[in-house]
């Protein structure tokens, strides 16, 4: 197994055609290490939602490669792709993204239901137990607080142990003690657990709890952090904005 989760070659995503064509990520070639928790910023329309879902396989590139760990996305058919999306990339949403009608323990499950497997229980016991749900196994989403929905929507990303976990705002609909709260469980998932993470956020803070940084600006990488901090993260987008 190669040591590299995913990366990108030359990627670029195109919006449109002729005079109204938008370049939203323009050949960017980029690693995500396993193991490591890298966070992409980026001011507002500078493609760093738009790189993370043709890195996901949520949608296609106009030209380049994107693979996750040796397998080449463009290469695969519809079928082939839904089967990595299924079983090798977890994905945790900004708007949770659970099901009204399920239980907590069953939008958990899901993944693993839809696969027809069954989940390795005492690593899904780890993860609820980590996420201190085991006293809301049972509600529905609209019985939990908004901190409590995505944390069952961290625990869904990972329950089946994916390769690569992509986060798109995971924070942005919470307090900042249940924001502060996910993103310390994010970090440790990667810490304890062997987890990959990659995050797109506009917060400093939520930034700072990730081992690097991507920096993005009109489509294209324009600097990268190791070891950041809100301070220095703020620093530097507000030289990318000026």
């Amino acid at each position: 197994m190669t040591s590299t989760a995913a990366r990108a070659v030359e990627a670029t995503k195109v919006f449109g055609s002729g005079d109204t064509a938008v370049t939203a990520i323009d050949r960017v070639s980029v690693e995500f290490q396993r193991e490591r928790y890298t966070a992409i910023m980026g001011p507002s329309g500078s493609g760093k939602s738009t790189l993370m879902h043709c890195m996901a396989g949520l949608d296609y590139l106009t030209s380049g490669q994107v693979f996750i760990g040796d397998q080449n996305l463009g290469e695969l058919t519809d079928r082939e792709l839904t089967v990595v999306r299924r079983d090798r990339v977890g994905f945790i949403f900004q708007a949770f993204n659970l099901v009204p009608t399920l239980t907590a323990l069953e939008n958990i499950t899901l993944p693993n239901d839809i696969a027809g497997r069954d989940p390795d229980q005492d690593w899904l016991d780890s993860v609820i137990e980590n996420l201190g749900l085991g006293d809301r196994l049972e509600h529905r989403p609209a019985e939990l607080s908004g901190g409590q929905q995505q944390r069952v929507a961290a625990a869904r990303a990972l329950a089946s142990r994916p390769e690569l976990i992509f986060a798109d705002e995971p924070s942005g609909n919470l307090d900042s003690t249940s924001s502060a709260e996910l993103l310390d469980l994010l970090a440790q998932a990667v810490r304890e657990f062997g987890q990959t993470i990659v995050m797109v956020t506009h917060d400093p803070i939520a930034a700072s709890y990730a081992d690097r940084v991507i920096f993005l600006g009109d489509g294209r990488i324009v600097d990268e952090m190791a070891d950041p901090t809100a301070d220095r993260v703020l620093d530097r987008i507000k030289s990318l904005e000026a």
